[in-house]
């Protein structure tokens, strides 16, 4: 695993490096949290780049500067699967024993096969032990929970682990979502067996009584996401009077959700005698701020870059495509249907956004789930398994319920929408072309994206290239190449023919093979087609001096009668020639889609889905081309009669479409 900026992108037929940066701030959780903070990055003195997953910048402060360490290597992170909680640590040549840990935790260590700590390890437990506060940053997989956990886990090896201590632990450690807490949680109880250490980890989206329970039977440790604490803590349920050492984990990941005040408040109820340990993905003025603030004297420690062994810089190729708001998804289906990935995350900004792509995605016959904080754990946890067992291809997901995500299998990396973030875009980027394999990375820009895309370009130093979005005809060449190609597999391997051969010389008596041959590919086809297929993706022409398409930075403004456009349908393009326009009284506020109204049209009228034309989706209404001939018969049909997610729309001719006329 390289840096994430020193990913070296593949365009159509070059590689581009992209140049080393000081600043890149972490995963950028857009929506599916509490708000989204995107503050400028502060710009303190740093010499280091961040890694492709998290951590590599500090800020400079009144702490002493550790030396840099560029001999670390990712090799932990390129075989971790999930964080950095139960990676085996990169040699340093020092031994865990060198470091002063008890015995109990050497010994649960070496049954662990872990011998000599990662250099992060081995910067942080000496001073962690003699008591410091630390700021500290490390690429993910470099083994940054035990950097922690081992250090609070010596606390007990004086016998008083496990006694009844009700709800006052001495120990609380901070993340930013429950998978992560989760992790944690796990890594900590596991290198504090030998010790006796009661761990609970608590977090929303799960029952809270067993958590009480818990907490009131007495524990040492306490791992929560931040609402939870508050939530427990309100309820009386959790006690931080007698904590010693509080640690907070990827702060950065937590303040862009949101959690500053809950942060401030967690920790102002504990003892101001405690130790407090601080790690960050980045290092932007609020969490020097929040440094300043908890931290005492802290200790600062911070990673190198990470140099690439030659030959497994990772190679991504980077495109883009132009396409209207309310085709994007629609588009989405048509280019992973070409792609073809075999391991590949979808982000998208929220929800609502993540179940309807996943529906979009499964129509196309494609092998898509959904993963956002909506659902269970458990459903959250068989979903993840499934991606990594190769039983299912996409994954469509919100940023925060892809946190901590490290799939080696991972093929692409696509954007449903342009991050807000420059640096949540190369984030998101490298977890693809690791090892030396290629990845691809897919990002679908609407005319309101555009400033995204050219602030992406502007960090990385690069072009994203621009593609067209398949055609209709895209579509039916590349299904029958697979078609082609499964045939060819099929005569290879001769498997029994169940009398086909004998009901082929039948057939050859009336008509010639390749007429057979013809029939017998149709009705194998049958069925491919979507309804999609037939939706004409209106052209984005790309505006002078950038490669990214729209009108301009801001897109097209045109939301309706009296919006900030205008009239509706102010500066829309006229109906093709031969073709008028229908209004129908729902749009994106509904959560209409294309597909939608090609269905309903179909199935209504006598329309085939091949004569329904462009599509627009507006905020409350939809428009949509038809022929000329057959829009009297299409608005009768559907009158009173249409449906649209649930709800009743009406359909008329659309009066500024007829004005143009």
């Amino acid at each position: 695993m390289s840096t994430l900026l020193d990913q070296a992108l593949i365009n159509d037929d070059r590689i581009t490096e992209i140049p080393d940066t000081s600043e890149a701030n972490g995963d950028i959780a857009d929506i599916d949290t509490p708000q989204n903070d995107t503050a400028a990055i502060d710009t303190v003195e740093s010499d280091t780049v961040k890694d492709d997953i998290t951590e590599n910048d500090t800020p400079g402060n009144d702490a002493t500067e550790r030396p840099v360490d560029d001999t670390v290597t990712d090799e932990a992170a390129e075989n971790d699967t999930d964080d950095d909680t139960d990676d085996e640590p990169e040699s340093t040549g020092t031994t865990f024993a060198d470091l002063g840990l008890a015995p109990q935790l050497l010994r649960e260590l070496e049954g662990l096969g872990y011998e000599h700590p990662s250099p992060i390890q081995a910067e942080s437990i000496v001073p962690l032990i003699a008591g410091r506060d630390l700021l500290g940053q490390a690429a993910t997989g470099t083994g940054k929970t035990a950097a922690f956990a081992l250090p609070m886990l010596q606390r007990l090896t004086d016998g008083r682990a496990g006694k009844s201590r009700g709800s006052r632990p001495f120990g609380l450690v901070l993340a930013p979502t429950r998978e992560l807490a989760m992790q944690v949680g796990e890594a900590v109880a596991r290198y504090g067996r030998n010790v006796g250490a009661k761990v609970v980890t608590v977090y929303g989206g799960a029952p809270i009584g067993p958590q009480l329970g818990t907490l009131r039977r007495g524990v040492d440790i306490v791992v929560a996401t931040p609402g939870r604490a508050i939530d427990l803590l309100n309820r009386n349920a959790l006690s931080l009077d007698a904590i010693e050492v509080a640690v907070l984990d990827e702060a950065d990941e937590m303040l862009d959700m949101g959690f500053i005040e809950d942060i401030d408040l967690l920790l102002d109820a504990t003892p101001a005698t405690r130790q407090t340990v601080l790690f960050s993905a980045t290092m932007p003025s609020r969490i020097v701020s929040l440094a300043r603030k908890h931290l005492n004297d802290p200790v600062d420690i911070r990673m190198g870059k990470v140099e690439t062994p030659e030959g497994e810089a990772p190679k991504v190729r980077q495109t883009a495509y132009n396409v209207p708001r309310s085709h994007v998804t629609v588009a989405l289906g048509r280019v992973l249907e070409m792609e073809r990935p075999t391991a590949a995350i979808v982000f998208c900004r929220t929800r609502a956004d993540v179940d309807a792509v996943t529906e979009t995605l499964t129509g196309r016959g494609l092998r898509a789930e959904a993963l956002h904080g909506g659902m269970d754990q458990e459903h959250r946890t068989r979903v993840v398994e499934r991606l990594r067992a190769g039983r299912t291809d996409l994954l469509v997901a919100t940023d925060v319920a892809a946190r901590g995500l490290d799939i080696d299998s991972l093929t692409h990396v696509v954007n449903h929408d342009v991050p807000s973030s420059p640096e949540a875009y190369v984030h998101r980027i490298g977890r693809v072309g690791r090892a030396g394999r290629e990845g691809v990375a897919i990002t679908l820009v609407t005319p309101g994206s555009v400033r995204h895309l050219r602030g992406i370009e502007r960090l990385t130093g690069t072009t994203v290239p621009v593609a067209p979005v398949p055609t209709v005809q895209d579509l039916r060449d590349a299904r029958l190449a697979r078609t082609a190609v499964t045939i060819a597999e099929q005569i290879e391997a001769g498997s029994d023919n169940d009398g086909v051969d004998a009901l082929v010389l039948e057939l050859a008596q009336e008509n010639d093979l390749q007429t057979i041959a013809a029939a017998a590919i149709r009705m194998a086809r049958a069925g491919t087609a979507v309804a999609d297929d037939e939706i004409d993706i209106p052209e984005v022409r790309a505006p002078r001096g950038g490669a990214a398409g729209g009108r301009d930075a801001r897109g097209p403004r045109r939301e309706g009668p009296g919006g900030p456009g205008g009239a509706r349908g102010q500066g829309s393009r006229p109906p093709k020639a031969g073709t008028t326009r229908l209004f129908v009284s729902a749009g994106r506020a509904s959560g209409v889609r294309p597909q939608d109204i090609v269905g309903a049209l179909a199935n209504e009228s006598r329309l085939s889905g091949r004569d329904i034309g462009a599509i627009q989706i507006h905020e409350r209404h939809a428009l949509v081309e038809v022929p000329e001939h057959a829009a009297d018969d299409v608005v009768k049909s559907l009158r009173g009669a249409t449906t649209l997610k649930g709800r009743k729309a009406n359909v008329r001719r659309d009066r500024d479409a007829a004005g143009a006329r």
